[in-house]
């Protein structure tokens, strides 16, 4: 991707060395640098990027877009700049049938920060506006994080796809339930997912509002802009992030549910090619909006991320029945 680095830059030394920038023996380069987060560039400051992935609600996918936006951002900055914070707004639905067009303003260059503005178009109109806040590396002793969960590692899980098979031989489950779940099976999602305690789907019992799975790109990225992991990571953070607001409330059925901002600091070196524990947790919802936060930690316990969110959320008013 060279939207977000064009040459080799400072690895994070958490993985393999490829040869030659080759990806090592049977390892194939992720869709996420090849294609999703590959925009074209029609101007100095103006780039056009494509759809990979639709949710079955028609709309763009909202980790598309803050990716796509940050690649854009990313291209506007010096190569020894690295994102620290992220801050956007969806303020219309995309159309996945037209590509969008992200135009960046270059808002500030400083010494040691610079902030670029990036507005998504379509149909003329913004869809998407976000600030992305870049810093030349620089050394404190003031320091500290929490403490990663405690979690069995991803070795030892099954995977999204392995759990929906699960579900699917239930002689029981009602046609309906097993149409969403092929659907979901389908979908090509460049995401490897690997829930640590995944919820029952057939139960509607209120659950508490966290959720924990190991994260990331499928395919492999290898050792190059810290930026380009980035970019990667922010289209992972908005996969099923929302969804930890409605642990709560299962036995309601959604009507509409979309983002209406989403936040991310970066604090640490990492690969998004890379297993990551996702730690999401939601403190509070209400007023028709719920909101989310979330960690990225690698797997040595180093907190390389941190996302919120607040979306719109708005469901039937009548508890659906037993899903078998």
């Amino acid at each position: 991707m060279a939207a977000a680095g064009d040459g080799n830059g400072a690895g994070t030394g958490t993985g393999p060395k490829s040869v030659a920038g080759r990806p090592p023996p049977g390892d194939l380069r992720s869709v996420l640098i090849t294609s999703v987060l590959n925009l074209e560039r029609l101007e100095l400051d103006l780039f056009r990027g494509r759809h990979h992935w639709v949710p079955a609600t028609q709309r763009l996918f909202g980790g598309q877009i803050v990716g796509q936006a940050l690649v854009a951002a990313a291209r506007a900055v010096s190569r020894d700049e690295q994102v620290h914070s992220l801050h956007c707004y969806f303020v219309r639905a995309g159309d996945p049938k037209v590509p969008v067009l992200y135009e960046v303003e270059r808002t500030r260059t400083g010494k040691s920060f610079s902030v670029r503005s990036v507005k998504a178009i379509q149909h003329g109109k913004p869809i998407f506006t976000c600030q992305a806040s870049f810093q030349l590396s620089q050394g404190s002793p003031v320091q500290h994080q929490f403490t990663m969960p405690t979690v069995p590692p991803p070795e030892e899980l099954l995977t999204q796809e392995e759990l929906i098979q699960k579900f699917l031989q239930n002689p029981n489950l009602a046609e309906r339930y097993r149409k969403h779940l092929n659907k979901i099976q389908a979908e090509d999602v460049p995401i490897d997912i690997k829930p640590v305690n995944p919820p029952d789907i057939f139960c509607s019992e209120p659950q508490e509002p966290k959720q924990l799975f190991w994260v990331r790109a499928r395919g492999y990225i290898g050792e190059t802009d810290m930026k380009v992991h980035c970019c990667v990571a922010a289209y992972i953070s908005d996969y099923a992030f929302l969804g930890t607001a409605l642990l709560p409330h299962r036995q309601y059925r959604i009507k509409f549910m979309v983002s209406l901002d989403h936040s991310m600091w970066f604090h640490a070196p990492f690969r998004a090619d890379h297993w990551m524990l996702y730690e999401c947790e939601s403190p509070w919802a209400g007023g028709c909006r719920g909101l989310v936060q979330g960690r990225l930690w690698r797997r040595d316990g180093i907190l390389a991320v941190t996302c919120a969110q607040e979306g719109v959320i708005r469901v039937e008013q009548t508890p659906t029945q037993s899903k078998l």
